[in-house]
């Protein structure tokens, strides 16, 4: 199977309210409009200098969406452009991604990031933090930034029904904080849960936005050195 039959064969099942986001980091330019010409349009990436590049070079219709830890002094360079940031977690990259959209008159759409896996090595608040971020309140004065939901990573075990409980977790958690701080926002809607293996039961547990990259474009390849650090 190719690009194209991947696709269709993910987006065949999905729900239609159920979006797909096509995780290209890595890939080349080439296999993204392979994809792109099967009628895809959102693309994911998490290395900020190879999404600046792909952007420049790909078709302006791509919604891009960038969906790896981001570092406070890199966001500037996504801000003319971004779609969706889907890694929010922390109030400092809150404060500069306003800053930074304030600068080109735009509002950034975020996902507050939840760490609810039991990998220590992924970021994320942890659901008291970011209940407790959203209590303190300083979000409601940035206007260039606008909460559209939540993102979580489930751990990286076989264990299906511990990936079914952390999704679980996350969709109550999700209920919570938009019953409580969003009922009267209609952009707060996205659950972004879900990847290549795990993505059916993300969807059974709440999730709307799945991040699916090896099912579409096949193993990883390795990074590309040639691309010049920022």
């Amino acid at each position: 199977m190719n690009i194209t039959e991947h696709l269709l064969a993910v987006k065949k099942d999905l729900p239609a309210s159920v979006q797909l986001v096509a995780v290209s980091k890595y890939h080349p330019e080439e296999e993204i409009l392979d994809a792109y010409h099967a009628g895809q349009r959102t693309f994911g990436e998490n290395i900020v200098q190879e999404l600046r590049l792909k952007q420049e070079h790909l078709p302006k219709d791509i919604e891009w969406h960038f969906i790896g830890h981001l570092q406070r002094n890199k966001v500037k360079y996504l801000a003319p452009f971004i779609s969706l940031i889907h890694s929010i977690d922390s109030a400092e990259l809150m404060a500069e991604i306003d800053r930074q959209a304030r600068r080109f008159g735009r509002q950034i759409p975020v996902l507050l990031q939840v760490h609810l896996a039991q990998e220590e090595t992924k970021f994320g608040f942890l659901p008291e933090e970011c209940l407790h971020f959203l209590d303190e309140g300083t979000w409601k004065t940035l206007e260039g930034v606008r909460i559209d939901g939540l993102m979580t990573m489930a751990s990286n075990v076989d264990d299906n029904d511990k990936i079914r409980s952390e999704f679980h977790h996350a969709n109550e958690l999700y209920h919570t904080i938009k019953s409580r701080y969003f009922s009267d926002s209609p952009h707060f809607r996205l659950r972004s849960w879900g990847m290549s293996g795990d993505y059916k039961l993300a969807i059974e547990e709440g999730s709307n936005m799945i991040r699916v990259g090896s099912l579409i474009f096949g193993p990883r390849p390795a990074r590309q050195t040639t691309i010049e650090p920022i």
